[in-house]
């Protein structure tokens, strides 16, 4: 079994990074200079959405699953910086080179970790290698391509990669019978920070990246990679996994759980 990183990442906006590229008067509070870069966007955009690289990373979750082992957790400590949580990420690629899952990752996750690795100064060879260094199977199958397979997008592929056919994994982990999201949204993530509820984020993270491996296990089943006593084993290891971690996400989440 090739490992696994299914992976998820929570943002919030980057104001020191919208001050440079603004002009702000020096006396507004972080959420003054929000709500007067937002409307601007409105103003020029008709949406209030950030560009992604001014999201500022402050969790990532990760589900690491390999032939011995099943793990879930939040890289890193509430304190670390960003550019802390981005050398964890890709130490996982360079020393196992991962099949990477994500859900929206393509359009999303993956090109926020991009540009804020570009401003933190992150090197990572092993994810950028398409064949040129020693590996030459790496020109089939990497990380860069997007019809590859050491990264899959479950949100594209179900799609077809039409972004007009992507859905909510939310909503597509509940009709699967699965948790869903517990208790908040990627919304909400702005107001947890302002209140200085770090735990509260990485747990949400946490769940929303099993939720992802859970269909990811689906999309195994439904493509013939699992069958179905497999895909039961899978699942029960994660459900079992879960039921020995501490955190009142967990109990909620299992607690939602229809299966």
């Amino acid at each position: 079994m090739i490992p696994v990183l299914v992976f998820d990442i929570e943002t919030i906006p980057d104001i020191e990074s919208i001050k440079k590229i603004g002009v702000y008067d020096a006396c507004l509070s972080d959420q003054q200079v929000l709500d007067s870069f937002t409307a601007k966007r409105i103003e020029l955009c008709g949406n209030n959405f950030v560009p992604l690289h001014l999201h500022k990373i402050v969790a990532i979750s990760c589900v690491f699953r390999n032939n011995k082992d099943f793990y879930v957790k939040t890289l890193g400590k509430h304190s670390d910086h960003e550019s802390k949580l981005l050398e964890f990420f890709f130490a996982i690629i360079d020393k196992y080179s991962p099949r990477l899952v994500s859900w929206n990752g393509t359009s999303f996750d993956l090109p926020v970790i991009h540009y804020r690795s570009m401003i933190n100064c992150i090197s990572a060879p092993r994810y950028w290698d398409t064949g040129d260094n020693n590996d030459r199977n790496l020109k089939f199958n990497n990380y860069i391509n997007r019809y590859h397979s050491m990264h899959l997008d479950l949100m594209d592929v179900l799609s077809k990669y039409n972004g007009r056919s992507g859905v909510s994994m939310n909503e597509l982990a509940k009709l699967c019978k699965f948790p869903g999201k517990i208790g908040m949204d990627g919304s909400k993530v702005w107001d947890y920070w302002s209140d200085n509820k770090i735990s509260e984020i990485r747990s949400y993270c946490e769940t929303d990246v099993i939720n992802t491996w859970l269909l990811y296990c689906r999309f195994c089943l439904f493509r013939g990679h699992l069958n179905k006593e497999s895909y039961k084993n899978e699942i029960s290891i994660a459900k079992n996994k879960i039921s020995s971690l501490d955190g009142d996400h967990w109990r909620s989440f299992l607690n939602s759980w229809d299966n």
